[in-house]
């Protein structure tokens, strides 16, 4: 897609024959994948999942450990997440042949030798309550692992999970987070809210873009204010901006954070917190899994920030709740016209969808 600093209304429409389709771009398989939250893998009870139309088969071992394996089992195809845990190994259900957590085939109970039969295994690790796998490369897996989620680990910072299956490709959860100009769309939980872009950066597996609002009609919700407001400085003069968002992909996956009164530096901690992660989950990857964390301050008043809590999750669902509906009319409108016709001008936007194409992979179905 062009990325050469050409104003975006001399691009040709989108519609065009030759228009680039982002949508056909599908998630790298090179990169750490969330499929399941931590506390779904019961001991010794297989979990399956799915990673752009792979099955997968989650299951923690008598150390704890968790392994990822294909889930299908290499004699008669049955699903492996109906079988059996049993110390470190993976019983299939029907036959009781015997998995190790390399995905090779160790005992099949009616055979006498080692049989050489196996399925594929997938680097599996737990960071923060959530499972990621590794499709791709496994020689490449640990060297981008991530550390980290967000300011899930802050003891200083109260935190909801995000989780939600959502009917479209994960490239629009990417383009409706990055791109703050929808907000007219959110009118009626927080009024009328105009974007500001303070500026934009990218480069080859990254895209960052930062807003400042003014509320132009109307009144923020409750919800809203005890995000933002219980953390707001009182009597500090403003310099320059004064609240401050910015949202960052690193592909695959993306952050947002909020700053309030204040001019932003590095050292200084944001009043929001959110890492987000897209899991395709059919072949066509028109579907995906959104896991992610959503992290509040806490303001000085002990008990304050669980007083309001309710407030704050019936505001962040109303919000995402809107976007998921939003996205999901965008894929039906994509399979509709059979391409992708977006006519793309807010130049933020052009950097991501480049990030996109440029780290992504085809899609195979």
């Amino acid at each position: 897609m062009p990325d050469d600093g050409t104003p975006p209304l001399a691009l040709r429409a989108a519609n065009s024959p030759n228009a680039f389709d982002l949508r056909r771009v599908g998630a790298h398989p090179d990169h750490w994948y969330p499929v399941a939250w931590a506390n779904d893998l019961k001991p010794g009870k297989p979990l399956g999942r799915h990673f752009a139309g792979e099955p997968i088969v989650l299951y923690r071992g008598k150390a704890g450990r968790v392994f990822a394996l294909e889930d299908r089992c290499a004699h008669r195809q049955v699903p492996l997440h109906l079988g059996v845990v049993e110390g470190e190994r993976l019983k299939c259900h029907y036959h009781g042949w015997t998995y190790d957590q390399a995905g090779r085939c160790v005992d099949i109970p009616y055979l006498v030798g080692q049989p050489l039969l196996a399925v594929k295994a997938y680097p599996a690790a737990e960071v923060d309550d959530l499972i990621f796998v590794f499709p791709g490369d496994p020689a490449l897996a640990e060297g981008r692992r991530p550390q980290s989620l967000g300011s899930f680990r802050r003891k200083d910072y109260k935190t909801r999970r995000l989780n939600r299956e959502v009917d479209c490709h994960y490239s629009f959860m990417h383009e409706n987070l990055f791109d703050m100009n929808h907000q007219f769309m959110h009118r009626r939980l927080m009024g009328s809210i105009r974007a500001h872009c303070l500026g934009r950066a990218h480069g080859e597996d990254w895209a960052e873009v930062e807003y400042s609002f003014t509320r132009t009609d109307g009144k923020g919700s409750l919800g809203e204010a005890v995000i933002v407001d219980l953390m707001r400085p009182r009597g500090e003069a403003k310099v320059g901006f004064a609240d401050h968002m910015r949202i960052r992909t690193d592909y695959p996956s993306q952050s947002l954070k909020v700053w309030v009164g204040r001019n932003v530096e590095a050292t200084q901690d944001p009043v929001l917190d959110v890492w987000l992660g897209y899991t395709p989950l059919d072949a066509a990857q028109k579907t995906n899994r959104t896991f992610g964390y959503l992290s509040v301050k806490r303001p000085p008043m002990p008990g304050l920030i669980e007083a309001a809590w309710p407030f704050v999750v019936w505001f962040t669902e109303g919000i995402f709740r809107e976007d998921k509906d939003i996205v999901e009319f965008e894929q039906r409108a994509y399979e509709a016209q059979g391409g992708d016709w977006n006519n793309e001008v807010f130049p933020a936007l052009r950097d991501l969808r480049g990030v996109l194409a440029r780290c992504g992979a085809p899609v195979m179905a």
